[in-house]
Order: C-alpha cells, then sequence, then structure tokens
C-alpha cells in the first residue's frame, strides 16, 4: 500500500532529507496556493495562509507504509509538524503543518525553500 506525499523542504531532491525517499516513487513537482513557507534555518515551515496569496513548490510521491511512518518521526507528528491532505495534479497528497510560533522565521515569499540563495 503506498501513501501520497506533497514535500516542500528537506525531503525534496537534493535536500538533506531526500535519502528517506529512496523507496519512494516520485510523481512529479507540484505547487500549492493558499499556504504560506518560513525558512526555519535547516527546515522550512509551511502554514495556511488565508485566501489563496501564498504558494508552496514541491514534490509529490508515493510512499510506501514503512517511509510514511519514519516521515512521521522526522517531522514532529503531533509535536512540531501535523499533516493534513491537499488536493495536488496526481491525486490527495499528505502535507505536514508547522504547529510552533514562527516568531523570527523569514517568510520565502515564492514559496521555494530549496532556491534560498535568491532571497
Amino acid at each position: 500500500m503506498s501513501t501520497r506525499v506533497f514535500v516542500y523542504g528537506s525531503l525534496r531532491r537534493g535536500q538533506s532529507n531526500h535519502g528517506l525517499m529512496s523507496r519512494s516513487r516520485y510523481l512529479g513537482d507540484c505547487q500549492l496556493a493558499g499556504y504560506a513557507m518560513y525558512d526555519l534555518g535547516p527546515y522550512p515551515a509551511a502554514l495556511k495562509q488565508s485566501g489563496s496569496e501564498g504558494v508552496l513548490l514541491g514534490e509529490v510521491y508515493d510512499v510506501d507504509t514503512v517511509t510514511f511512518a519514519e516521515l512521521d518521526i522526522l517531522e514532529g507528528l503531533g509535536e512540531e509538524y501535523c499533516r493534513e491532505q491537499v488536493e495536488t495534479p496526481f491525486g490527495l497528497a499528505w502535507i505536514y503543518l508547522y504547529l510552533q510560533p514562527i516568531d523570527r522565521a523569514t517568510l520565502i515569499p515564492e514559496g521555494d525553500w530549496s532556491n534560498r540563495s535568491s532571497w
């Protein structure tokens, strides 16, 4: 059984935690409207944003049950991040949304954490 996941930070191709996706099938790039992304240093935080002004750029994967459980651990499910389903061009996928205050975090206006040098 596989589950779709939308990733937007350190799990994307070329990023520090992408190795966790080694058993997963890449479905494609995706853009989601209605979210704001913040830089927390080693990883980003995504939050729902009222309206549709903000955007997240990321990738969608089919992950197996072992990988899905590993992602929940990495994301600190229930403490640092929660997850909810979003509609993507590849069908419904889970996204991890940040639960903690973002006090001094820097907004990433174009929603692409992997392209940090451009902001």
